[in-house]
């Protein structure tokens, strides 16, 4: 076949090393995630109770909308960087949907319940944390599709 002909097949640009290595220490931070909305979800009425007065009163105003998106961001953040890793392209859309439900968890925790009331300064680094590396996270996704590391 010649080198014009379209029906030829393409080589496939190879990932960078790094790229693997990003997604997996994602899988690993989403797992977090994964735990930490598990252990919210199932906090049990004495480890509810061990809690500061606020705290508890904060967790008892959650709604289930705001749980449902806690539930999206980590879970759709463990499935994106999976199907990074294993370089499929659906990865980008599933990080995007992640990444709102990010936002509109910390909308109810910041906006409505006005959690950095209860946490102080030093409960924001967390949320600046999740927000900075889903963005990342998004990026490179974009990268990986427009560079052809994911089909």
């Amino acid at each position: 076949m010649s080198e014009n002909n379209p029906a030829e097949p393409t080589e496939k640009p190879a990932i960078p090393s790094w790229v693997n290595t990003v997604a997996a220490l994602a899988i690993v931070w989403n797992l977090l995630g994964v735990v930490a909305f598990g252990g919210g979800l199932f906090i049990t009425p004495e480890m509810l109770a061990e809690l500061p007065q606020a705290e508890q009163d904060l967790h008892n105003a959650t709604p289930g909308w705001a749980i449902g998106a806690f539930a999206v961001a980590v879970f759709g953040g463990l499935l994106g960087c999976i199907t990074l890793l294993i370089k499929k392209a659906v990865a980008l859309p599933i990080l995007i949907i992640s990444g709102v439900g990010i936002l509109v968890q910390m909308f109810h925790a910041f906006f409505i319940v006005n959690s950095f009331a209860v946490f102080g300064p030093g409960g924001t680094i967390m949320p600046i944390m999740v927000i900075v590396i889903a963005i990342a996270l998004i990026g490179l996704a974009t990268k990986a599709k427009t560079q052809a590391w994911i089909t």
